[in-house]
């Protein structure tokens, strides 16, 4: 008996969240993310799922005339065209709560890898240089302030854990108040320009938008403290990263990191990789065994909307 709905599927994900959907859906996959070779694929899909590469705009949505609900495997909802969704009654689901903890965890690695010095430790480590014991003096996290930029699921979540684990008094700047979280936390809203004079730790969890792109460059960077360490998870373009790599060659920061980049992949001329104050990783911060699984669980929604039900967690 053939299946009930077609879905087309970008990449594949967890098999769980595989398994749901095979049980009454064909799963076909894109043979790249070039939007000519999905156009040729979508003609009589039902769905489409996509994690965190390629796009589902307006001219695939033309092409799909059967397309009901796109899935999207995780958070960012930039690469989904929701204007041209809502205009076809396509629906757009996603993950809002699946990676908060991944992501909020692994800002507080990159953290500890800063402040403690970790990455040259280790390098002078391996090359059995033990003076460097005495030459990498790191500081601690606890009581120093931490500024969060966008305060949403990650943001306070990021918050939470380093007001509960490191005493850190929270700043947070979004175009929402949150008195709940406020109160909980006892975190304090202000203006963009406050929160960059005055953390020692800066969490950018914005998300991309026209208005958010380039949001941190070189006129906030110079209000930061020269011992203060900023942390970008949310997406590359947020930051200016000529503006984050002067910034950290002049040493007018302590420091930064990034799981997130203008161009990704990374390619071996980017500057950031050149320096001894940056540390980085490779868009990697919402891959846990546990959010995998969670993300993939898009599914559900999918299904949701393919079987006439409202689904959970709507974006559009």
């Amino acid at each position: 008996m053939g299946k009930n709905f077609k879905i087309l599927l970008y990449e594949t994900m967890h098999p769980e969240g595989t398994a749901l959907l095979a049980e009454s859906c064909d799963l076909i996959y894109a043979r790249s993310f070039a939007e000519e070779d999905i156009i040729d694929q979508v003609a009589d899909v039902d769905a489409i799922v996509i994690r965190a590469n390629g796009a589902v705009s307006e001219k695939i949505m033309a092409a799909a005339p059967d397309l009901k609900v796109v899935g999207r495997h995780g958070v960012g909802l930039d690469a989904v065209d929701l204007d041209a969704a809502r205009q076809r009654d396509i629906r757009v689901v996603y993950t809002p709560q699946a990676n908060k903890e991944s992501v909020a965890e692994h800002f507080v690695a990159l953290a500890l890898m800063l402040a403690k010095k970790i990455r040259p430790a280790d390098i002078a480590l391996r090359d059995c240089r033990w003076q460097a014991r005495y030459e990498l003096i790191g500081t601690e996290l606890r009581g120093k302030t931490l500024g969060v930029l966008g305060f949403g699921r990650i943001g306070q979540q990021t918050a939470r854990i380093c007001r509960n684990g490191f005493a850190m008094p929270i700043l947070y700047y979004d175009q929402l108040a949150f008195p709940d979280v406020e109160m909980e936390l006892e975190a304090l809203r202000v203006e963009e320009k406050a929160l960059f004079g005055q953390a020692d730790f800066i969490s950018v969890n914005l998300p991309l938008l026209p208005e958010t792109r380039h949001f941190v460059n070189a006129d906030l960077l110079n209000l930061m403290k020269p011992t203060a360490f900023l942390i970008n998870m949310a997406r590359g373009p947020i930051w200016n990263e000529a503006h984050v790599t002067e910034a950290l060659r002049t040493h007018r920061i302590a420091g930064a990191g990034s799981d997130v980049y203008e161009v990704e992949p990374v390619t071996v001329d980017n500057p950031l990789l050149k320096l001894d104050n940056f540390v980085g990783t490779p868009h990697m911060s919402a891959h846990t065994e546990e959010a995998m699984t969670r993300m993939s669980m898009v599914a559900r929604d999918v299904l949701a909307v393919l079987e006439g039900r409202e689904p959970e967690y709507p974006a559009a």
